[in-house]
Parts: C-alpha cells; sequence; structure tokens
C-alpha cells in the first residue's frame, strides 16, 4: 500500500504533489510581491525622513545668501558668492550620510565629511531641470557614487516658491535597507518552509479521508463478479463526483445483472426447448420403428396389418413434418426482422377467411361478427396465421355436433380486438400462466391425441408480438375459452 501511495502514478501522490507546487508557487508569488512592495515601502519612508531633515535645517546656517562653492573654496568670476555655513553641526557627522549643495548655475558642492560617504552627482543639466520642479514629497533616485557605492538620494529646492536659491541633497546608503529587506525576506521564506511543512503534516490525514470514498468504490469494484452483482455502492457519500461514479457503477451492474439474467433465462428456455423437441421426435420415431419391426417379422405378408403399419407410419412422418416446420417458423420469428409492414382491413381479412374457418369447424357452429373499417398496420399473412392457430386450438377442443365457435372483431381506446371464442372443455386455473410456452401440455387442454405438436399458440404469441400487441386467454373447465388479440390501431 506504502508503495502504491508514493508511486508517481498514484491518485494520492499526484494530489499532494500539485497541491504543494501550488502552495509554493503562491508562497514564491507573495514573496517576490512583498520584496518590492516592501522595497518601495522602505525606500520612500528613508526618502521622507531625509527629505523631513532638510527642511527642518535651519535659514541662518545658510546666511540668507545663494548656495556657491563649498567649504573653503574661493568664489569664482561671474559666479555666485560660496554658500558660508556655520561650524558643522552634528546632522553632517551621521554615519552613512552624504551631504551636497547645488547652486543656480548647477555648480555641485559636496559637503560630506572626507572620511564618510561622498555625495553622488549628477550633470548641471539634470540639476537645472531640478530647480524648475517644485518639491515632491518622498521621491528619490537611487545613484551610485565615485567609490561604486549605491545611494538613496533626496533633492530640496530651497527658496520662496517660483524664486529658488538652490538645491540641498542628501543621500544615505542602501545597504542598510537591503539588510532590513533581506532579513524580512529571510523570515518570511522561513515562515513559508514551516507552513509547507506544517501544511504537509496536515494535508496528507485530510487527502487520506477525501479519498476514502474513491477507496471503498475501487474496494466494492475488485469484489464484484456474476455471483454478487445484486449488490449496490452507496450513492450518498458526501462527494458529488464519487456519488455520480456510484450511480454510474450501480447502473453498469443493473444492466450486468438483466444481462446475465437474460441469458440465464435463454439458456433455460434453450435447454427446456432442446428437451422437450427431443421428447416429441422420439415419440412418432419410436412409432414409425415398432411398426417396421412388426413389418419385417412378417406383417408385411399381411395386407391389412401393411395397410394399417403404412397409415400409422405416414400419420407419424406428418406429425415430424409439421413438428419441425413450427420449429423452423419459430426460429426464424426468434431471429429474422420483421417485413415491411403495410395497412391491413382487418374485418376484409377475416372476411377473406370466413370460408376457410367454416370448412374447418366442420359440423360445428361457427359465427363471425366484425365491425367495419377497423385498420392495423402489419402483415397480412402472419396475421392469418396467428388467427388459424387459434381457430383451430379452438376446434380440437369442441364437440364436433354441440360445438360452437365465434370470432368477433371490434375496438376498445385505441387497439383492435379480435376474439377467439369456444364453447370447449376449458382450461384449468393453474394452466392459464403456461399456456404461451413451447411444448407446455395439460390434461384438459392439449393432448398428443388431437395430433398438435404444442407450438401453436407459441407461434401466435410471437406472431402477435411482432405487430406489437399482446394475447390473452379467460377460461372456465367445462364452459369454455376465450383468447383475445389486441393490436394497435393504424
Amino acid at each position: 500500500m506504502r508503495r502504491s501511495v508514493l508511486s508517481p502514478r498514484s491518485l494520492r501522490f499526484q494530489l499532494l504533489q500539485r497541491s504543494l507546487f501550488v502552495m509554493a508557487a503562491l508562497l514564491l508569488m507573495i514573496g517576490i510581491l512583498q520584496y518590492v512592495l516592501m522595497k518601495d515601502f522602505q525606500y520612500k519612508n528613508k526618502a521622507e525622513a531625509l527629505e523631513a531633515q532638510l527642511i527642518s535645517l535651519p535659514h541662518d546656517w545658510f546666511g540668507g545668501k545663494p548656495f556657491g562653492g563649498g567649504i573653503g573654496s574661493g568664489s569664482q568670476p561671474g559666479s555666485s558668492p560660496p554658500l558660508q555655513l556655520p561650524i558643522p553641526a552634528p546632522f553632517y557627522y551621521q554615519p552613512g550620510l552624504s551631504l551636497a549643495s547645488i547652486n543656480l548655475e548647477g555648480e555641485f558642492t559636496d559637503l560630506s565629511r572626507d572620511d564618510e560617504l561622498n555625495a553622488p552627482q549628477l550633470s548641471a543639466g539634470q540639476y537645472k531641470e531640478l530647480l524648475k520642479q517644485p518639491n515632491q514629497h518622498g521621491s528619490y533616485r537611487i545613484l551610485t557614487d565615485k567609490k561604486g557605492t549605491q545611494q538613496l538620494v533626496v533633492f530640496h529646492v530651497t527658496g520662496p516658491p517660483g524664486h529658488p536659491d538652490g538645491i540641498i541633497q542628501a543621500g544615505t546608503d542602501t545597504a542598510s535597507l537591503k539588510q532590513i529587506l533581506m532579513t524580512q525576506l529571510a523570515i518570511f521564506i522561513g515562515l513559508s518552509v514551516l507552513a509547507l511543512a506544517a501544511g504537509l503534516w496536515l494535508y496528507i490525514p485530510l487527502l487520506r479521508r477525501t479519498l476514502r470514498p474513491l477507496s471503498s468504490v475501487v474496494q466494492k469494484v475488485s469484489q464484484t463478479d456474476a455471483a454478487n452483482l445484486n449488490d449496490r455502492l452507496p450513492v450518498n457519500q458526501g462527494q458529488q463526483e464519487i456519488d455520480q461514479l456510484a450511480v454510474a457503477f450501480n447502473g453498469m451492474l443493473e444492466r450486468l445483472d438483466l444481462s446475465f439474467e437474460a441469458e440465464r433465462q435463454t439458456t433455460e428456455r434453450m435447454r427446456r426447448f432442446i428437451a422437450d423437441a427431443s421428447h416429441e421426435l422420439r415419440t412418432p420415431l419410436t412409432s414409425i420403428h415398432g411398426f417396421i419391426e412388426v413389418l419385417l417379422r412378417g406383417a408385411a405378408s399381411n395386407p391389412d396389418q401393411l395397410r394399417s403399419a403404412l397409415t400409422s407410419m405416414q400419420l407419424e412422418s406428418r406429425r415430424i413434418n409439421k413438428l419441425v416446420e413450427d420449429l423452423l417458423l419459430l426460429a426464424k420469428l426468434d431471429q429474422a426482422p420483421s417485413p415491411e409492414r403495410i395497412e391491413i382491413r382487418l374485418d376484409k381479412l377475416l372476411q377473406e377467411m370466413e370460408p376457410q374457418l367454416r370448412l374447418l369447424g366442420g359440423t360445428r357452429k361457427v359465427s363471425l361478427q366484425t365491425n367495419p373499417g377497423i385498420q392495423v398496420s402489419g402483415h397480412p399473412d402472419q396475421l392469418k396465421q396467428a388467427v388459424l392457430n387459434l381457430f383451430l386450438n379452438a376446434v380440437q377442443h369442441t364437440d364436433p355436433d354441440a360445438g360452437s365457435l365465434t370470432l368477433k372483431l371490434y375496438t376498445e381506446a385505441s387497439e383492435a380486438i379480435i376474439t377467439v371464442s369456444d364453447n370447449g372443455s376449458g382450461i384449468a386455473a393453474e394452466h392459464l400462466p403456461h399456456l404461451f410456452e413451447r411444448f407446455y401440455r395439460s390434461e384438459s387442454s392439449r393432448t398428443r391425441k388431437s395430433g398438435g405438436t404444442g407450438l401453436g399458440l407459441a407461434i401466435t404469441q410471437s406472431l402477435v408480438a411482432k405487430h406489437h400487441g399482446t394475447i390473452h386467454v379467460d377460461s372456465i373447465v367445462g364452459t369454455g375459452s376465450t383468447f383475445q388479440i389486441r393490436l394497435p390501431l393504424h
């Protein structure tokens, strides 16, 4: 299990890896943004402090005169007199501080001590541009002096607005500011590492708990086989995606269960069909074999015995032929696609069959009652065969002299209904659910004396199903039976 969790293909490992990557990327972005913002804040705060110091310088330090040369410098012809500064004040002895003055002509004078920072210098044109601009609170520049030291420099234009006297320039080493920033950055990196470690320590159990429903699904799937297809996964595990997976898996199990059940039923029907067919074929074949043995023992020399044996053999061979034809028809109905449907007038179709039905009824009373104009969509020959099978079944179970057969056609709701009724012996209630099964025989309904194969009603049900219809039977023992075909109207 440990190996699968740490495997690069493990979902838990990939989620953990990608989550840590996202967290590290976010912390990196936060660190960079913090560094940039803090650097600007520190530099601007230091610039404002230097600017405040320059503004607070006493005016009498400069004697109310324009700026000129530096300390001890001589005046040049045609230039402004040099700046006369008093005895250096403590302001000039602050460590890491540079100071310079610039007059109206852009002449630069470094006022810093020799052992301190050198004031970085701009060009005379740049200083003249600064004289034209008003003082900007918090503005600064990053310059490098002659020794290569980077300094944060601020400029203060002295004099009344519109009539500047000169510029005072102050600068400070940025090393201390950078040291503060690097210290803050190191603290942030340390805290980020601790946050990642704590997040990893807390995230692993949370991730394990989050993936527990998925693990249960995997375990359940691995235990599923043909013996437990009825088991279902819980569909309310608190995670929408896992619940959807459980619903889909349960649907698959249900479809598989239905498929296996259909396969089991098909196999069972096939087994029963083969057993019944073998039994049905064995009986006439045994009879034919017996008659042949009788003939071989000398009965062939007796004309009466010979004729009786040949007649019986002919009947049995017809029975075999009929059985084979019915089996082939059922196989065709089960597998072959239905031919193209046409519009059929059921009243005309039954009227066409009336002469044949009366002939099959013999001396029995045959009544045909049809409502005109009833149309369905289907195959005339198949519908004729379905009706004929029901009529022959009724003929076989009614008395030749007192028998009465009634065929009706009418509509009910959106269906056409054909009924075949008789006053025969009827069928017991326990046999009705199995009446349309292949080769099913009841003592009071279908016997081998009637000459049937036991497939007529099964064939009729298949033909009706081909027309999207249903077939139903009502019967009372000793009173008779009524078979009802319901077909959708065209």
